[in-house]
């Protein structure tokens, strides 16, 4: 069918006073409504991993801190959200609390130890630990080459950390982390900066960096038969990171004639640090949402926080309490509950307003929240307590997700694997229909 005046290119820009702003899904873009005579596009499937270390406010049913509690309180058949999640409430068709999962494989292994984990199901298997590929990772092999980046790996403290005190929730295929950008100016640079140059000098640089890397590739080869089987595993780990920041540069070159979307900044606060903790969260998912709503990305993960991270730990202090870590260490103690659960209560606010900003920005026949699955927890319930993990996921019912749940998992003394929630969000990403990690079936509960 020819294409109609009025249809505009899915990159059209507004442009004005040295400004360019993608503009939202219209009609006229072509096809994000079905016709009669025209296949429609298809809508863009997004996947978000937000996670916080040191577990959350979990009080017993019958304390009288009950209602500082993570999980919300069953009357009859229904539920009532607790004072932490309550500014959920007004999502609560779009959102699900879930309770009674976690991984096997970290049921044994120290209670601060278990974030490196929380997206991979891996077995730490003894003092030679080598984690294995994040589930953002398997749905990247499927939706990266959509995007200008295959995912967007931001965390508060930066980097990769180091294994069990991981500051990053990505991992490559081999099991190698994803180092995470942490500072905001540097994030939306990288999002929707010039690179500094000309396009031409930038074709010249990665030509370069592309001639470099099939050197070191080539000599590889011959390097590797003189090594004993150890170093030959090293090298390999090696040369898997190697090729992975060959990949990047073929992709970077593939999208180097296309333009980035520029946005306003203006709202901004592009020079937060973690000094200022609770500006500095709202930016990084002001940031990711601009990733989103731009195309840019469809998958990212933020780890808000990482075990013993030396910034992060701190942010809790911004509420006049203690840090994290002393936070989940006093929960049991006089008054214990409500200071955790006011700190999780801060998180739960810092969600909402993620989420409200997704569903208020139109998609489609519907709104880019239900294209968005957004997942966000906790890999303790209580303090080094690795079971009963805290969770919210929010989304995603144009991927045939249903919600205004609260489900848990447990209820016959043994947890659900969760892996059985990342299978069951990778199978609505189209991804995978045979499973992950150590799952052991999909949660079905979620479906419509």
């Amino acid at each position: 069918m020819a294409k109609k005046s009025w249809h505009m290119d899915r990159r059209t820009f507004l442009r004005g006073s040295g400004v360019a702003l993608a503009l939202p899904f219209f009609e006229c873009m072509g096809g994000y409504k079905a016709t009669a005579t025209s296949a429609p596009l298809e809508l863009p499937k997004r996947l978000c991993t937000v996670y916080f270390p040191y577990g959350a406010s979990v009080p017993s049913e019958d304390h009288e801190d009950r209602d500082w509690g993570w999980f919300p309180v069953r009357e009859g058949n229904n539920f009532r959200y607790t004072k932490v999640l309550e500014s959920l409430v007004p999502l609560r068709e779009s959102v699900t609390v879930i309770g009674g999962l976690s991984h096997p494989t970290g049921h044994d292994i120290g209670g601060h130890d278990t974030g490196d984990i929380f997206l991979t199901g891996a077995n730490f298997g003894g003092a030679n630990f080598k984690n294995t590929v994040s589930f953002d990772q398997i749905a990247a092999m499927k939706y990266g080459d959509k995007t200008r980046f295959s995912s967007l790996v931001l965390s508060s403290d930066g980097g990769i950390g180091m294994p069990t005190r991981s500051k990053t929730l990505s991992f490559t295929q081999s099991g190698q982390p994803i180092p995470a950008l942490d500072k905001p100016q540097q994030i939306f640079d990288r999002l929707f900066g010039d690179g500094g140059g000309t396009i031409e000098e930038t074709r010249r640089r990665l030509s370069t960096e592309t001639s470099m890397l099939d050197r070191v590739l080539e000599q590889s080869k011959t390097l590797r038969n003189k090594l004993g089987k150890q170093d030959q595993e090293k090298y390999d780990e090696y040369l898997t990171s190697v090729r992975d920041i060959e990949q990047r540069v073929i992709r970077s070159q593939h999208w180097l004639d296309i333009p980035k979307t520029q946005v306003d900044a203006s709202e901004l606060d592009l020079s937060v640090s973690t000094d200022a903790p609770l500006d500095y969260m709202r930016t990084m998912y002001d940031l990711m949402y601009l990733a989103f709503q731009s195309d840019s990305t469809r998958l990212a993960t933020y780890m808000l926080s990482a075990m013993n991270g030396n910034t992060s730990n701190q942010f809790s202090k911004a509420l006049g309490l203690g840090s994290q870590h002393e936070l989940a260490h006093g929960a049991g103690k006089p008054g214990g509950f409500p200071r955790q659960g006011q700190w999780n209560q801060c998180l739960a606010e810092n969600l909402a307003r993620f989420l409200q900003r997704l569903a208020d920005t139109p998609e489609g026949d519907g709104n880019m929240l239900d294209n968005t699955m957004v997942l966000c927890g906790t890999s303790n319930s209580r303090t080094h307590n690795n079971h009963n993990y805290p969770l919210v996921l929010a989304g995603g019912a144009n991927m045939g997700l249903k919600h205004d749940q609260y489900l848990t998992y447990n209820d016959n003394g043994e947890d659900t694997p969760m892996s059985n929630l990342l299978f069951t969000m990778l199978n609505r990403m189209g991804v995978s229909d045979t499973g992950f990690s150590d799952s052991t079936g999909d949660l079905s509960e979620l479906y419509v």
